[in-house]
């Protein structure tokens, strides 16, 4: 019996809604793991902040070309057609809607879509970065996350008590247990984990969770 998803089929879950030729930015990190599930026939762009469209692949090891990086500084391939730009051009790809969906990981979401992806606390980030334009300048946008902290606290919460990255942005979240979408300041689960019930979902959830329509299984292949 899967008690949760692992991080892979968290990013699979959540590539299997990523349209073809869709404009995507991955979020550093776990992210990242998004782009190496897209489902069979379909194709997505991928940007990256620091100034490139249409990456690839990771190269095999020992074939690196270090100029050649995404904004987490991991080594890329380029697929026919990639554009390389300056970076202001890269922000105002981002700043002018020019990307269909940006998928970030959380710390905290809350239930009326506000985002906390970074922390000034001992393990924190030095700065928000990127993900502050990248909420508010994409079409659509994403979380993927396990669903509580590695100490059991929710991570989908009434209000954020972390520093936003941004407000009323998210408007799906994937998650070890279920999916999410956020829709008139409420969860509305549209999916869960066969094995789990609604009780068991709630109780490791800080806000109320409800349903609009059918709830399905969320179901993912062995990774």
């Amino acid at each position: 019996m899967t008690l949760k998803l692992s991080n892979a089929q968290i990013a699979w879950r959540a590539a299997q809604d990523i349209q073809d030729g869709a404009y995507v930015n991955l979020g550093i990190g776990f992210p990242e793991m998004v782009a190496q599930y897209q489902p069979p026939g379909r194709q997505a762009i991928f940007h990256t902040e620091n100034g490139i469209l249409n990456f690839g692949e990771a190269p095999a090891d020992g074939s690196e070309d270090w100029d050649l990086i995404n904004a987490g500084k991991k080594a890329v391939t380029l697929n026919p057609g990639a554009a390389f730009f300056h970076h202001a051009d890269s922000f105002a790809m981002v700043r002018g809607g020019h990307l269909d969906v940006a998928i970030l990981g959380a710390y905290q979401v809350a239930e009326n879509g506000d985002l906390a992806n970074w922390s000034t606390g001992p393990k924190g980030v030095p700065a928000v970065g990127g993900a502050m334009d990248l909420v508010h300048g994409a079409k659509r946008v994403a979380v993927i996350t396990d669903h509580v902290t590695k100490d059991g606290k929710p991570k989908l919460v009434t209000r954020c008590t972390l520093p936003l990255t941004g407000v009323g942005c998210v408007t799906r979240i994937y998650t070890s247990l279920a999916v999410i979408d956020i829709e008139d300041g409420q969860f509305v689960l549209r999916e869960k984990l066969p094995a789990l019930s609604f009780e068991a979902l709630q109780a490791q959830t800080g806000a109320e969770l409800f349903t609009k329509g059918p709830v399905t299984d969320l179901n993912v292949p062995e990774l």
